[in-house]
């Protein structure tokens, strides 16, 4: 199988999930399945203000587009894109987006699945909580439940 080349960004600004399917598609009529995850900073029941998201630049866009080349190897694939945001995020704000096209929905399933369980996981992003009521936030740890995930993609 050939693998596609994907698209990753780690970008401070804003995306747009319709303008970014229409470029990974554009022009494309081999594509008979487009899988879109798309994830947002919720306000924690009121008390969240803001999340703060760190990374390491060379490190976290080596280890999103190493985890991108794996599903595009594992799947295929049309088209990949995976756009990660950093920055302080408002709630209702755009964090994650992974975008996978194929020619058939199981495989683009699958390879969103997968990068979304990697970027939960293993993606060197660190969030830190800035509260409402203007209190001190803590550093957000991970969830076991995300290593679980994980763990169903293991060869």
């Amino acid at each position: 199988m050939t693998a596609c080349e994907p698209v990753v960004r780690i970008q401070a600004e804003d995306f747009d999930l319709a303008d970014e399917v229409s470029r990974l598609t554009a022009g494309r009529t081999d594509i008979g399945a487009v899988v879109t995850f798309s994830g947002l900073c919720r306000d924690e029941s009121g008390r969240l203000a803001a999340l703060e998201l760190e990374h390491y630049p060379g490190m976290a866009q080596a280890e999103i587009t190493r985890i991108a080349i794996e599903a595009s190897e594992r799947w295929p694939l049309q088209g990949l894109a995976a756009i990660h945001r950093y920055g302080k995020i408002s709630p209702g704000e755009n964090i994650v987006l992974v975008v996978a096209a194929s020619t058939h929905r199981q495989a683009a399933f699958e390879a969103a699945s997968f990068v979304m369980d990697f970027l939960k996981s293993k993606a060197p992003f660190w969030k830190k909580e800035h509260r409402a009521d203007g209190s001190e936030g803590g550093w957000v740890d991970a969830k076991d439940t995300d290593e679980d995930a994980l763990a169903r993609w293991k060869r």
